[in-house]
């Protein structure tokens, strides 16, 4: 098998069960050096987990149950000690043997974490050799069964079921007949075998259902950490969407009285009430988005969310900003239209006045209505092109995006784009349910 992969390197002593699979060393290195000529790498097959707990400590915990495993392997070697001195059929060198063995293998049970299938498969010779070994057989098995898979358990939970008849045969109970004696060992074993495997499965039942907590905790946690970022979008939106149209007003108006400071008296009152009232509807949203926030209500102000059928006061707004707007209305009960796809076709035609007074001033926008239940909302917006060159305003474009966001949440669909005349053209469709 090893010869089948040349070009592999050997792998190192430290690591011998996966460097003897890896491929054999080459020819020129001594025969020392190969992994499978260290007895470490047989004990390494033996105990695959040894390398992991080379560097851990025994807790208090472990200690105590260490020690009653010790003193269960020494009680139940007490008993198979005094059996075999009673039993006929054993000599009395055979006894003190078989309590010599049995001590040394009580004595091996406070290694049964560190080699546990190594002592579980030396446990088999021993425990047909001494029954004062028998506890001490019991545990290691038992150890084996709780801290390994089943392949190992199958293999040297086989081998000891199959030398109990051998055990018997070659101590044989001067009160407890052949078969009975078989029968009873066998039983044993496999008590034992079943109560360890037991033992594992509820482990790591218990390590499954934590792990799972502890998975659905995560999960909680980032669905939280989810719905926070999408309520800060959300209200990231609301703020651009509100605070927008209010400030390009001031804006405009601080503009106007800043580059024309003998206009006529008329015009400046005018543009000074339009900024007094902006920067009053400026601030009455700001403190609704705040108390969004500070995670109240958003209706708790007493100042209700706007539908589409504010459209009229937002257009009459626009106007008595110095905007030329066209409202083209053809739905005929605004207020029957579902308040969350009025809010959204409010929010729309709000966003589309506020770019078309920023990059086409002076022109005349006109907004078109139009829709019934069962075939939806459309809100068109269309301006021409400006007269002469208008600045760029910093942030263009992102208005738009949260625009086709949320037409997006709200289960539309939103569309833009210049028109050959150089104007531009802003779409929107919404569904309204019959």
């Amino acid at each position: 098998m090893s010869g089948t992969e040349p070009t592999r390197r050997p792998a190192p002593a430290a690591e011998p069960h996966t460097g003897a699979r890896a491929g054999a060393p080459a020819a020129s290195q001594p025969l020392a050096r190969r992994p499978w000529a260290l007895p470490s790498a047989i004990a390494a097959e033996f105990d695959p987990d040894r390398a992991l707990r080379r560097g851990s400590r025994r807790t208090v915990r472990d200690w105590l149950v260490d020690f009653a495993c010790f003193l269960a392997a020494v009680l139940i070697g007490m008993i198979g000690a005094d059996a075999v001195s009673g039993n006929p059929h054993v000599s009395e060198g055979v006894a003190e043997f078989d309590q010599v063995l049995g001590a040394l293998a009580c004595a091996a049970v406070w290694l049964r974490r560190r080699w546990t299938v190594g002592l579980a498969i030396a446990m088999v010779p021993v425990g047909i050799a001494s029954d004062t070994a028998g506890g001490a057989a019991a545990v290691a098995l038992f150890t084996l069964a709780v801290h390994r898979p089943f392949r190992y358990v199958g293999w040297v939970g086989g081998a000891s079921v199959a030398a109990v008849p051998l055990t018997y045969w070659l101590r044989p109970d001067a009160d407890i007949a052949y078969g009975i004696s078989i029968a009873f060992g066998v039983l044993v074993t496999v008590s034992v075998i079943g109560w360890g495997m037991f033992v594992r499965s509820r482990r790591q039942l218990l390590l499954s259902l934590r792990d799972r907590a502890l998975r659905a905790e995560n999960e909680a946690a980032l669905r939280a950490e989810q719905a926070q970022r999408l309520a800060r979008e959300a209200i990231a939106r609301e703020m651009h969407d509100v605070l927008a149209h209010r400030l390009t007003l001031l804006s405009v108006h601080a503009g106007a009285l800043e580059f024309r400071p003998d206009a006529p008296r008329e015009e400046i009152v005018r543009a000074a009430g339009v900024i007094r009232e902006s920067s009053h509807e400026a601030l009455q949203d700001l403190r609704q988005v705040i108390g969004v926030l500070r995670g109240g209500d958003a209706d708790a102000s007493g100042r209700p969310q706007p539908t589409l059928a504010a459209l009229d006061t937002l257009v009459a707004e626009s106007r008595a900003a110095g905007m030329k707007v066209a409202l083209d209305n053809r739905v005929a009960d605004p207020s029957a239209v579902p308040a969350a796809i009025g809010r959204t076709a409010y929010r729309i035609a709000q966003e589309a006045l506020t770019n078309a007074r920023k990059h086409a001033p002076g022109t005349e926008v006109t907004v078109t209505v139009s829709g019934t239940p069962g075939e939806g909302l459309t809100l068109s917006v269309r301006n021409p092109a400006p007269d002469g060159d208008v600045p760029k305003v910093p942030g263009s474009g992102q208005g738009l995006i949260g625009l086709a966001e949320r037409a997006s949440l709200a289960g539309g669909r939103l569309g833009h784009g210049a028109l050959p005349d150089g104007g531009f053209h802003l779409e929107a469709w919404l569904p309204w349910a019959p």
